[in-house]
């Protein structure tokens, strides 16, 4: 009876399945702290919970991790993006937060920005010199980069880091990320000088042909913003210059396709697919459209180069 019980209780496997995430987060942050190798011996028991959810297996005496897990350097990161969406869950579960960014606490908006450094180093050092004539323009001192929605700054940072003589501006139009980002600049070193950090809300984009290479994490922007922002985008790139935008893989799965519609329509983002996101670029004109997909079931970039304009 007891068997029939378990194999017939959804919301026991669930419950379940949060404590196997639980297990992955923990790993991940002492895999930062030292190895995976290290992190995944040091708890036999949260291992063997590893095991049972299928991202650790056994050969002999080895444990070889999915390739989610084996992440390096990023570990930290991984970390962080998980441990964000795990308290974001919470506090819905308990009715604590009402729809928003701006009504999560500081602990999941840092969480959620020192996420996003490992996508500024991967656009940096990876996508930058797969895209015709960027890593070039951006060689340059006094070429610039606009990080839309920078949040806490982190992903800001990491773009300063590794584009030595880029300006890089970030901007968010909620006033305390922007508070939590120049708390964070302070520890980022030299980059720090070359980053500028405002208030202002991408609808508000007045520059035109100043930037060679825009951000635009569309996950964290409403439809309605998207489809305003985007014209203006394009006006704000130099000829030549190119968008960037971060978008998230399709789900296959009904329930992770979902909870990605729940959690967009809770923090007032989108559940923009890179598919739609690359059609809606060329619809706006933006040429030489390419899809790069970064780690498994990570963020796939959508970049276009923004459109010609017809001489005056």
């Amino acid at each position: 009876m007891n068997d029939d019980v378990e194999q017939n209780d959804p919301m026991a496997v669930l419950e379940g399945q949060v404590w196997a995430l639980a297990a992955v987060v923990a790993t991940l942050r002492e895999a930062a702290a030292g190895s995976l190798e290290a992190a995944l011996a040091a708890d036999p028991a949260r291992t063997a919970v590893l095991e049972a959810a299928g991202v650790v297996r056994r050969e002999g005496s080895d444990l070889v991790a999915a390739p989610a897990m084996r992440v390096g350097s990023a570990s930290a990161n991984a970390a962080s993006a998980r441990l964000s969406s795990m308290r974001q869950a919470v506090a819905a579960a308990g009715g604590e937060a009402p729809a928003g960014w701006d009504a999560q606490s500081d602990d999941v908006l840092l969480d959620q920005g020192r996420a996003s450094a490992g996508t500024g180093h991967a656009l940096a050092t990876r996508l930058v010199p797969s895209l015709p004539g960027l890593a070039e323009r951006l060689a340059v001192a006094g070429s610039r980069v606009l990080d839309i929605g920078t949040g806490t700054g982190a992903l800001a940072v990491a773009l300063a880091q590794d584009l030595p003589h880029a300006h890089v501006t970030g901007i968010d139009s909620l006033e305390r990320a922007i508070r939590l980002a120049r708390r964070e600049l302070e520890g980022a070193g030299p980059a720090a000088d070359r980053i500028e950090l405002r208030h202002q809300d991408v609808v508000e984009l007045r520059e035109r042909d100043f930037y060679d290479l825009v951000w635009l994490p569309a996950p964290f922007l409403s439809d309605e913003v998207l489809r305003a922002c985007l014209p203006l985008v394009a006006a704000a790139l130099t000829e030549g210059g190119w968008l960037v935008a971060g978008t998230n893989p399709a789900p296959r799965e009904p329930l992770l396709a979902a909870v990605a519609n729940w959690t967009a329509a809770r923090n007032g983002g989108s559940a923009l697919t890179a598919e739609r996101m690359t059609e809606t670029l060329g619809d706006l004109g933006f040429q030489d459209l390419r899809r790069i997909p970064t780690v498994p079931g990570g963020p796939v970039f959508v970049a276009g180069r923004r459109p010609s304009r017809p001489a005056s």
